[in-house]
């Protein structure tokens, strides 16, 4: 099945998938034709094997602006604030359901097995954030913004911005981002590990650097890729020796591969490897 949505357009190039946020006259808000297509676009993702890394970007002058508040108010919040339905309570659970949704969309592209690389340019606010947090890299432009900007229109971050962030950069500095609202610039967030590198203004320079970093990634072994990948989430509630049996269980399973056979075959051979994630 081809993956199609009218808010983001996914596109393949050998080894690497790019998944643009495509909703350029709106900035790319986020509304509710978002979070139904993220999940399938992942799914698109996960089912070709051809595919060993994802980058998302953004089309337009603007990653995103985050929440698309018009429809919010027009009643994207409906199951929130209704009074017709039969009870509070039930109001209260379709509001609850709204939310779980939202953030297993997200939560979509933080479980793909392959490496996920955010290219960020512009405005990347309020749930811009979450959706970053749940990709494994970020690089950004000099000319990003980014702002966890929920707390200045009183909404307590769900999305998973306050339970990603604090993995990615201090808690102090997410402490202060989500209290303040305040806009950050490129500077401040490479400093404080947000992004991995930050490149000229606009999108060009951040996209040549997503995908040389991204073919880079490719090269390797898309077994052992995904597999450092998924130890790497593993270590998350576990000791040093939980993580230890964890990575010596997943390598007894994978390591005899014929990936790892061309990779020997190369270094006798002095060439580059070709790997083909068997």
């Amino acid at each position: 099945m081809t993956f199609s949505s009218e808010v983001l357009t996914l596109e393949v190039d050998g080894h690497v998938a790019t998944l643009w946020l495509d909703r350029e006259e709106a900035r790319n808000a986020m509304g509710s034709a978002l979070w139904r297509a993220l999940p399938q676009a992942a799914a698109q993702v996960a089912s070709d094997p051809a595919i060993r890394v994802l980058v998302l970007a953004a089309k337009g002058p603007h990653f995103t602006v985050g929440l698309d508040l018009k429809e919010f108010g027009g009643g994207f919040a409906e199951g929130v604030t209704s009074t017709t339905s039969s009870s509070k309570a039930l109001a209260n659970a379709t509001g609850y359901q709204m939310v779980r949704r939202m953030q297993d969309s997200v939560t979509s592209i933080a479980k793909l097995s392959v490496p996920v690389i955010a290219a960020v340019h512009g405005y990347c606010i309020g749930g811009g954030v979450d959706l970053i947090s749940a990709c494994d890299i970020r690089l950004c432009s000099s000319d990003t913004v980014f702002s966890v900007r929920e707390a200045k229109v009183a909404i307590v971050a769900d999305l998973g911005t306050l339970q990603r962030l604090p993995r990615i950069v201090s808690a102090g500095h997410v402490a202060e981002l989500a209290f303040t609202g305040k806009d950050i610039d490129a500077a401040r967030a490479l400093a404080i590990g947000l992004v991995n590198s930050v490149h000229e203004a606009g999108s060009e320079g951040v996209m040549r650097a997503a995908y040389d970093l991204a073919h880079e990634i490719a090269a390797n072994s898309p077994l052992a890729v995904q597999g450092t990948k998924a130890v790497l989430a593993a270590n998350d509630g576990r000791t040093i020796d939980e993580g230890l049996e964890f990575v010596a269980n997943w390598n007894t399973m994978y390591l005899q591969s014929n990936d790892l056979r061309e990779a020997m075959m190369a270094f006798l051979e002095r060439r580059a490897p070709v790997f083909t994630g068997d």
